[in-house]
């Protein structure tokens, strides 16, 4: 029965596997096709990553994803932090419900419905002051903070569950002012829950096509936004290439991480061993 399940389970991770994978790798090798017609192979060629660097609309779509992503995983990180920290430290206090229903709103909300009430609002303004004069970055980062910090309340809320307040109140027990406390004891437990709220963040901004095309204007194309636009118009081996050295950049970020992680638990283990020894 043991072997059985086994090989069961063993059969349906491998074709999970193949199934996220499989795709992944065919457009790997068809960015390397030196025919223009992306279904028909003309051979091996690097001519479509020589266009891709040379174009500088890509490229200026990538700078500007990228700022708007470390813009908002910051501010995002900041406000999601101060929402958690009131929604689990703060207590009960008038209008709690009503703040926590609205602040996981974005989570469970269609984003086309946010994306569309953004635009409303956008124009609403402008009608009224005057601002924004011109949809484009500053929209799509006030867009794109909206919706992420939600993700990072959450994350930051659940870490604080989780550790309890025992440090803290020893702390102020012992003298420490509320502001003391905040940073010498809560912040640097809350730095994993930080630094995954920032990268959730940022994947999501980097991501997000839905909010940004209707929040943003002409010639404020984020990089989604670019790649959307061109395959409307036809698969070009380009776009190929562009999402390979994606996907090259997200592996070696994963496996820069997942050597971190090891190294952090090979000390850890070290750690303890050493104290075993010590008490024995």
């Amino acid at each position: 029965m043991y072997a059985r399940r086994s090989r069961f389970l063993t059969i349906m991770l491998t074709l999970g596997m193949a199934f996220f994978y499989i795709p992944m790798i065919m457009l790997v090798i068809y960015s390397f096709n030196d025919s223009k017609l992306v279904p028909v192979w003309g051979g091996w060629s690097v001519r479509w990553y020589q266009v891709l660097f040379e174009s500088e609309e890509v490229w200026s779509a990538v700078a500007l994803s990228l700022k708007i992503a470390v813009i908002n995983a910051t501010c995002a990180t900041i406000l999601g932090t101060m929402a958690g920290l009131a929604m689990v430290r703060f207590g009960r206090f008038r209008g709690r419900t009503l703040f926590g229903g609205m602040l996981v709103a974005p989570l469970v909300m269609p984003e086309v419905i946010t994306g569309l009430s953004l635009l409303v609002m956008f124009i609403t303004l402008n009608q009224l002051f005057g601002w924004p004069g011109e949809r484009g970055f500053t929209t799509i980062t006030i867009a794109h903070i909206t919706f992420s910090l939600a993700y990072v309340a959450v994350t930051i809320q659940a870490r604080l569950t989780g550790m309890g307040e025992t440090l803290e109140e020893a702390a102020a027990d012992l003298g420490a002012k509320p502001f003391k406390v905040l940073t010498a004891i809560t912040l640097p437990r809350l730095t994993p829950a930080l630094v995954s709220g920032w990268l959730l963040a940022f994947t999501l901004s980097l991501d997000d096509l839905v909010i940004a095309s209707f929040v943003t204007g002409p010639g404020a194309n984020t990089l989604p936004i670019l790649i959307f636009s061109r395959i409307r118009t036809g698969l070009r081996p380009d776009i190929n290439a562009l999402a390979t050295i994606i996907i090259l950049t997200v592996a070696v970020c994963i496996s820069i991480a997942a050597i971190l992680m090891l190294r952090q638990q090979r000390a850890d283990m070290l750690d303890q061993q050493l104290a075993e020894r010590e008490e024995a």
